[in-house]
């Protein structure tokens, strides 16, 4: 029985927050201006967009910061703001496991959102690759993405802050141990 491993995930650029407050507060503020235009006294319900839309700004950004990559017992744990994929070791083929650029390698880039969270320099959940091809993205880092071809089918896409290092890990863990 091995202790969970955590690989800490690549920092999300600086600027991704910004995407996602800055068209909540832009909306607000044009919210306010328009009710502030209005003759007469706005009703109350009108005013309570306002705090609406904080908090989804606030649960959003909370969202956000839930990034983790965790090796558990031969399972690898990925959780990506509001979604988590858990595969056996077994499952993925470290054959043709590869640490690249998303940058250089464009079919594997994220395309098309199915069920995912996505900001500039951010992808979180399930995508369709440029090549079509199914993947769970955990991605803050697109010139160091660790692609786990799935044995079933589809793929995941991971940032580490040490992709290298994780992919390692995965192959000593498929590595059966030699006996004794």
């Amino acid at each position: 029985m091995q202790h969970p491993q955590e690989f800490p995930v690549a920092p999300l650029a600086s600027h991704a927050a910004w995407w996602l407050w800055l068209p909540l507060l832009l909306a607000m503020g044009v919210s306010i201006a328009t009710l502030l235009m209005e003759p007469g006294t706005p009703p109350v319900v009108a005013w309570m967009m306002v705090p609406l839309v904080l908090l989804i700004g606030t649960v959003l950004a909370l969202a956000l910061r839930r990034r983790m990559i965790v090796l558990d017992n031969r399972e690898l744990q990925v959780r990506a703001t509001f979604y988590t994929k858990k595969l056996p070791v077994e499952a993925i083929d470290l054959d043709k496991a590869r640490v690249l650029s998303l940058e250089e390698h464009t079919d594997l880039a994220p395309m098309l959102k199915t069920n995912g969270f996505s900001l500039p320099g951010f992808k979180a959940g399930h995508f369709r690759l440029r090549n079509l091809t199914k993947a769970f993205c955990l991605v803050t880092d697109r010139t160091r993405v660790l692609t786990l071809p799935l044995r079933g089918g589809g793929m995941v896409l991971l940032s580490p802050a040490r992709p290298a290092d994780l992919l390692a890990r995965l192959r000593e863990l498929a590595t059966p141990a030699p006996h004794r």
